[in-house]
C-alpha cells in the first residue's frame, strides 16, 4: 500500500509541477500593427458624399467608401476617394481617384494620397502620390513627383500648382518631357 501512495504521490506531485509550469508561461495579447481609425472616430460612416462649395458654387462632389469623423467632425479621413470637381458653369471639369484621403472642413482643403490620379475632360492625366485641393483658391497642386501625359506628350517633374482641369500648370521641378513634332514661328 505505500507503494501505492508513493505512486499516487509522485503522480499528483508530477501534475502540479507541470500545472505550475503551465501557468508560468503567459501568452501576450495579439498587437495590432496600427491604430485603427474606427477605434478613435467620433463617427464613421459608408458610402459618404460631400458637395464642396465656395460661396455658393459647387467646386467638387466627393464620394468614399468610408468615412471616420474627427475634431468636432471638422476632419474627415477617407477611403476610397472618388471626387469629381466641377467648372463655374457647374459642368464636369475632372476626376480624382485616390485609395486615401483627408478632408477638412475648416480649412476648405483636401488631401488625396496614395495612387492618386486625375483625369481631365480632355484626355489630360495626372498621377502623383499626394495632391492637395484647395477649395476657396479652386487649386490642385502637390510638392511630391509626378507624371502628366495628354495625347502626343509627357511631363515628369516634382511640384506643380493647377486648376482642377490642368489649363493652368505652374511646374516647380521639371524632370524630363517629351512632345510631338513642334513647329517654330517663321519656318
Amino acid at each position: 500500500m505505500t507503494r501505492r501512495r508513493t505512486s499516487a504521490c509522485a503522480v499528483v506531485a508530477a501534475l502540479v509541477v507541470s500545472g505550475l509550469i503551465a501557468c508560468d508561461e503567459k501568452t501576450q495579447p495579439p498587437i495590432t500593427r496600427r491604430t485603427s481609425l474606427a477605434d478613435s472616430a467620433d463617427q464613421i460612416m459608408y458610402g459618404a458624399r460631400f458637395n464642396l462649395t465656395d460661396k455658393g458654387l459647387s467646386r467638387a462632389e466627393m464620394l468614399a467608401d468610408t468615412a471616420y469623423f474627427f475634431d468636432d467632425n471638422t476632419r474627415v479621413e477617407l477611403r476610397g476617394v472618388e471626387t469629381t470637381f466641377f467648372t463655374l458653369t457647374g459642368a464636369r471639369d475632372s476626376y480624382l481617384t485616390s485609395r486615401r484621403g483627408t478632408y477638412n472642413s475648416r480649412f476648405g482643403s483636401m488631401i488625396a494620397r496614395d495612387s492618386v490620379t486625375v483625369i481631365t475632360e480632355e484626355g489630360r492625366r495626372l498621377v502623383t502620390p499626394e495632391l492637395k485641393f484647395d477649395q476657396t483658391m479652386n487649386e490642385i497642386s502637390s510638392d511630391s513627383v509626378f507624371s502628366l501625359t495628354e495625347p502626343g506628350r509627357s511631363l515628369e517633374g516634382v511640384g506643380f500648382r493647377s486648376d482642377p482641369n490642368m489649363q493652368n500648370v505652374r511646374i516647380l521641378k521639371t524632370r524630363s518631357g517629351s512632345t510631338g513634332m513642334v513647329t517654330l514661328p517663321g519656318q
